[in-house]
């Protein structure tokens, strides 16, 4: 495909309406347009498309600019609202009209649409027919009278095609006989979106649009209100379609949720935008995960694929335990904190008096971390001593002759070792002395001990969660799991 043409100052925008949330598309259209802006020292743009005001809310504004925000998609100028420069679309329209660009339609909707209805019966493509660009002045100054509801129309070239070449999918033409003298000013005079964009586009000098390519027909559109307009249109690049794994159109069930909601499953920004990245674009070798540095470095036009990528939410999961795993521990418990909160396990001030103690937690969790929000379920058991035991394991070790003894005497070991000097170490080495007077394999120990002390078969190294707890702890745990073992009946 073409090359990124950056033999011009770089300005893109991302154009979204606020009618919903930022979702996943338009997400990946935000990634793309900020990489390329960034790797060229270019300018990256926020419009906020809100001319159909019916259908857009200030709350989806917000929550759009909070999911840039989040992802870290900073923006060097805006947000512009299209409903705040009518001013300047009328002013555009005017100079069309006057140049004869552009032409007032007087076509009543009935007429239309019995216009429309024959087309399609007679196998025609149903285009307006043009009948208002023809008339007299005399013909106008008489619908003016009668006071008929009017609409303006571009006058596009009735005869040759309309080319524009694409960065992604190479040149695309269409004839201009299968185009039509589409709206550009309503009845109410509010404008419409082809036309606006393609205003807004020469009046913030955008040189390259790259949007998701179910804009393609109304590229078309819009390279013709820049030619009226005298304005050399921009580069564009349209950008292949997101399935889900179904490899049909993604859905909400399959991906296409708001960006926010990602961040609430505890999603990692960076995790989030490496993966986005991916969706049709390859740094041209294996990698996969891909700092933001590095995908800064790597990113260009010329490697996006014209195929449809696939949302891969197993790919984004791994991603974002990679991240999880590389990130600071200070940083990812800062992250952490507010769902500790929220999930009950910790204060504010608990966690700011016991940072260290924390850190511990963070670390001994981080490796098994897919989510920041699976530190609820892996690390409660740090924070509340009253937990249930895993029924499996209560079945294997609970239930197996010789497992109150083994804690008993656990116990008693443990016991002998000051608080101060209770530790990984000190520990493991209890532990293990016991085992070999008792002739017995040191997992024979371990597993039972695991479940007393967290109720869960599985969970970080046995001797970092001795050491967290620390020996009060543990002995509490231990006496609380003998207690439960009497209510079991028999051993097996």
């Amino acid at each position: 495909m073409a090359a990124d043409n950056i033999n011009q100052e770089i300005r893109v925008r991302i154009a979204p309406s606020p009618s919903g949330h930022l979702h996943v598309g338009t997400a990946r259209t935000a990634v793309y347009n900020w990489l390329f802006a960034r790797k060229h020292g270019g300018t990256f743009i926020l419009r906020i498309e809100d001319t159909d005001q019916s259908r857009s809310f200030a709350e989806m504004t917000e929550s759009i600019m909070d999911s840039l925000k989040w992802l870290g998609l900073d923006w060097d100028e805006g947000p512009y609202f299209q409903s705040k420069r009518t001013e300047l679309y009328q002013q555009a329209a005017d100079r069309l009209l006057e140049q004869g660009r552009a032409y007032y339609c007087y076509c009543m909707r009935e007429e239309l649409e019995a216009r429309r209805t024959e087309a399609m019966a007679a196998g025609r493509n149903p285009l307006y027919n043009r009948c208002c660009r023809r008339l007299t002045a005399e013909q106008r100054a008489a619908r003016e009278a009668e006071g008929r509801e009017k609409v303006m129309r571009i006058a596009i070239p009735e005869n040759g095609t309309t080319t524009f070449e694409d960065l992604v999918l190479g040149p695309l033409t269409k004839g201009n006989d299968e185009l039509d003298d589409f709206i550009i000013l309503r009845a109410d005079w509010n404008p419409t979106y082809n036309f606006v964009c393609a205003v807004d586009d020469v009046e913030m000098r955008i040189s390259h649009v790259i949007r998701g390519n179910d804009h393609v027909t109304n590229t078309f559109k819009q390279v013709l209100v820049y030619r009226a307009l005298d304005a050399t249109p921009p580069y564009f690049a349209h950008l292949p379609l997101i399935l889900g794994q179904d490899k049909k159109k993604i859905s909400k069930r399959q991906g296409a949720v708001a960006v926010t909601e990602y961040r609430d499953q505890g999603y990692l920004p960076e995790a989030f935008m490496n993966f986005l990245a991916l969706l049709g674009w390859s740094p041209g070798d294996d990698r996969e995960y891909l700092p933001r540095t590095e995908l800064i470095a790597a990113f260009g036009l010329e490697r996006v694929t014209s195929t449809n990528p696939v949302f891969d939410t197993d790919k984004l999961t791994w991603l974002n335990g990679q991240y999880i795993r590389d990130m600071d521990d200070n940083k990812l418990l800062t992250l952490l904190q507010p769902i500790l909160m929220e999930a009950g396990l910790a204060t504010r001030l608990e966690i700011e008096t016991r940072w260290h103690w924390m850190l511990k937690i963070i670390h001994s969790l981080k490796e098994r971390l897919h989510f920041l929000t699976d530190i609820i379920a892996m690390g409660a058991f740090y924070f509340r001593g009253e937990f249930g035991y895993e029924e499996q394991g209560v079945a294997k070790y609970f239930r197996k002759d010789g497992t109150s003894e083994i804690l008993t005497a656990l116990a008693d070991e443990f016991a002998k070792i000051p608080e101060e000097r209770f530790n990984q170490e000190s520990s493991e080495q209890a532990l293990r002395a016991l085992a070999e007077s008792r002739g017995a394999k040191v997992a024979q120990l371990i597993h039972p001990l695991r479940l007393a002390l967290t109720g869960s078969t599985k969970g970080p190294g046995m001797f970092e969660i001795t050491d967290i707890l620390g020996r009060d702890n543990c002995l509490k745990r231990i006496a609380r799991s003998l207690e439960y073992i009497k209510t079991l009946g028999p051993p097996e």
